[in-house]
């Protein structure tokens, strides 16, 4: 891609309006064969099938890629990626019927972040190898499961993939990294095609299927964002644009071990139903994490911008940030 505006555009649009025109299509589907989702007693069910209308908009996008650029190793590269995290929307959506034991899972997910690091897509900031295949192991599993797990509260999963993805965007268009750039759009398209329809009251929810595919596809983003100096900025700016969904998850998992229950399972101790609790609706609560989301969004483009004395500041300002919140 040359990166012109008009491509971006044309690719997010496609993405939204795919997207908004195949949720439908997965409602009927899945009330048909009673892929339903039921919060409470009492509560209606909900389908579970929204990932895969995310998974097939985002699979087209990328084969039509493939059928207007010509073939190159970031192309070839970007296909099998895309190929492993269809592997994870199988999984997930497995999980989403029957229930996968978190072990399979977890093993899953590492195996496709080792395959991410034989493809030379892994981080690259130390000299040291087994350093960076741990480091790109850990980030990988890490967000993947930060977003399914963000799948808590109607729209949450969903808008800060959306907010994540347009920052790595605009980073990736001011390197001049246009794939990158343009699969940006593409993972924000969908998103935004399918938040219409999950906000709160969701009419649908994304299940495992698209939390996985979304994570995993929003943790390769990060990997893949270059700076000419420091190399800390390729580590700094992408923990920043995905530090809510991270923050969450390490609160989450910790307060569970700390209170002996298993970090894998349900409930109700992450950051939206604590923002509940203290009296804010479910819409209003998720609003105050997508403007969190967007502050950091935007510290992590200045800090991928500015000299490294003043990235070292916005740092500090966005940690600041997060403990008064």
């Amino acid at each position: 891609m040359t990166g012109e505006w008009w491509q971006y555009l044309v690719i997010f649009f496609t993405s939204v309006v795919i997207c908004s025109f195949l949720i439908p299509v997965f409602l009927r589907l899945a009330f048909k064969t009673g892929s339903l989702s039921k919060i409470k007693d009492g509560d209606p069910p909900i389908p579970h099938l929204g990932g895969l209308a995310i998974v097939s908009t985002f699979s087209l996008s990328v084969l039509l890629a493939a059928f207007i650029e010509q073939p190159n190793d970031g192309l070839n590269n970007l296909i099998l990626v895309v190929a492993l995290a269809l592997i994870l929307a199988v999984v997930g959506h497995i999980d989403d019927m029957r229930t996968l034991s978190p072990g399979i899972r977890l093993l899953v997910q590492f195996l496709c972040a080792f395959a991410v690091w034989l493809l030379d897509e892994g981080v690259s900031i130390s000299q040291i190898e087994i350093l960076d295949l741990l480091i790109t192991i850990f980030w990988i599993v890490g967000v993947t499961n930060a977003f399914n797990l963000l799948d808590n509260m109607d729209g949450l999963s969903a808008g800060l993939a959306t907010i994540s993805s347009l920052v790595f965007f605009a980073i990736a268009s001011a390197n001049g990294q246009y794939l990158v750039a343009a699969l940006s759009l593409a993972v924000a398209g969908c998103s935004v095609g399918f938040l219409r329809h999950n906000f709160y009251p969701a009419k649908i929810y994304m299940g495992d299927a698209g939390s996985l595919f979304i994570g995993f596809l929003v943790s390769y983003l990060g990997l893949k964002l270059r700076f000419e100096s420091p190399v800390s900025r390729s580590f700094v700016v992408p923990i920043l644009v995905c530090l809510p969904a991270i923050l969450d998850t390490t609160v989450v998992v910790f307060s569970r071990i700390w209170y002996r229950r298993s970090p894998f399972m349900g409930g109700k101790d992450h950051i939206s139903h604590r923002l509940v609790k203290t009296g804010f609706s479910v819409p209003v609560s998720v609003s105050l994490i997508y403007a969190v989301s967007l502050c950091f969004g935007i510290i992590a483009f200045t800090v991928s911008r500015v000299e490294t004395v003043s990235a070292l500041v916005l740092v500090t300002l966005a940690f600041l940030i997060f403990s008064l919140i």
